[in-house]
């Protein structure tokens, strides 16, 4: 299996010619050669980076990488495709964009920052746990949280299997029945700040990321994208890298 490599029918999808129903079809059809020889397998792997891949006789050519913010609004899900029919952020995307899959996850209740890619290898270099990344929330949650809860909160809690690593956590406003906090975390489990604020005797009413890394929201508005410039994804690149460990850092 070649590294970085996709099977054919998803290559030629993830190019935008067509979608993988289609290709698998076309690959079946003989329309398809791979190094100069016919393949009608479309599970076969190829890689256009090292492989000729020529779809009716024209070739795929790497794309440019490119990497776009999306002002998420709650009740849309973080995937390509439901099988529940619900609204998905893709949906969001101007569609005569290229292939382009989430970076991470904001839950249907969530809101605010998401990013897309068409390069897993960056993809891989935000999610890796090593970088600490910090991700900037907001979070209006039930009742007023007492300086032990918020040190609780900054400390780590117990989330079932191990504690979370420490957080900033600043409490901005407050009323009769609700707190509002800032939250950095620099990891990324499963519904974390939900989680914790759980464990600390409260709930999430509203959840909203202001930034990732060096790169905020600002005033993008809600249900909008733009594609990032070569300045930004280069910091977002640049600041994952200096903060994973020294022996995993690019060269």
């Amino acid at each position: 299996m070649p590294i970085g490599g996709k099977a054919l029918d998803r290559l030629l999808s993830r190019a935008g010619l067509c979608s993988r129903e289609a290709a698998r079809a076309a690959i079946a059809a003989g329309r398809v050669h791979v190094n100069d020889r016919l393949v009608v397998d479309p599970d076969q792997w190829a890689d256009i980076a090292h492989d000729r891949v020529l779809f009716d006789g024209q070739a795929l050519l790497p794309r440019p990488r490119e990497v776009w913010a999306l002002h998420k609004p709650i009740g849309y899900v973080t995937t390509t495709d439901d099988e529940h029919g619900r609204a998905t952020v893709c949906s969001l995307l101007p569609a005569d964009r290229p292939w382009l899959a989430p970076i991470g996850r904001l839950d249907l209740d969530s809101s605010g920052l998401l990013l897309f890619t068409n390069d897993t290898h960056f993809a891989a270099l935000l999610m890796d746990p090593a970088s600490k990344l910090p991700k900037v929330y907001e979070a209006r949650c039930k009742g007023h949280l007492p300086s032990d809860a918020l040190d609780r909160l900054r400390n780590g809690v117990w989330l079932h299997e191990h504690f979370t690593l420490p957080a900033a956590v600043e409490p901005i406003d407050a009323d009769a029945r609700t707190t509002r906090l800032r939250i950095t975390l620099v990891e990324g489990r499963n519904r974390q700040i939900r989680r914790m604020l759980k464990v600390v005797g409260s709930r999430v009413n509203t959840l909203h990321r202001l930034r990732i890394g060096p790169l905020a929201l600002g005033d993008l508005p809600v249900g909008a994208c733009r594609r990032l410039d070569d300045a930004e994804v280069a910091s977002l690149g640049a600041a994952a890298d200096a903060l994973r460990p020294t022996d995993m850092r690019s060269h």
